[in-house]
């Protein structure tokens, strides 16, 4: 089948899967960052907060530590409340001075990072595939050049 694709239609699809890869990723993006389905009830979900503070919902704050995974033994021993729900917390510090930990989501920059090594390890995969193919290509039409010019040299 590829072989009777010409050189000019192989490349108008890979552009348009291309585009449409790229497509999807916006819209899923926008997406996730919206909320997505549900977004209302998660953000009415209040997850546990240490000390019972809620400063940081009746104030501006600034952010300690960004959203990191929860040590094993927090997570085991329960010690931080705010690890039991999304093994994920922030370090945050309220106008008044308190400094509060509270849960979050998963973070976004974790699965960042593991699309772009897929997508990396996609790319190192499909360019050793062409390299293959090429010399497997060349390999090929070195023999057939033999062959025709060993039939060449029979007639002669």
């Amino acid at each position: 089948m590829l072989e009777n694709c010409q050189k000019h239609h192989m490349v108008l699809g890979l552009g348009a899967l291309t585009l449409v890869t790229i497509l999807v990723l916006i819209i899923e993006s926008r997406y996730a960052a919206d909320g997505g389905v549900g977004s209302r009830r998660r953000a009415q979900q209040q997850f546990a907060i240490e000390n019972n503070s809620t400063c940081w919902k009746q104030g501006p704050y600034t952010v300690i530590q960004e959203c990191h995974p929860c040590s094993e033994f927090d997570i085991v021993s329960r010690s931080v409340g705010v690890c039991i729900h999304t093994h994920y917390k922030e370090l945050l510090k309220c106008q008044n001075g308190e400094i509060v930990t509270k849960s979050c989501d998963r973070v976004a920059l974790i699965d960042q990072r593991n699309f772009i090594k897929f997508e990396i390890l996609c790319f190192v995969v499909a360019a050793l595939g062409y390299l293959v193919s090429y010399a497997r290509d060349r390999v090929l039409l070195r023999r057939t050049h033999l062959k025709i010019e060993r039939q060449l040299n029979r007639v002669q």
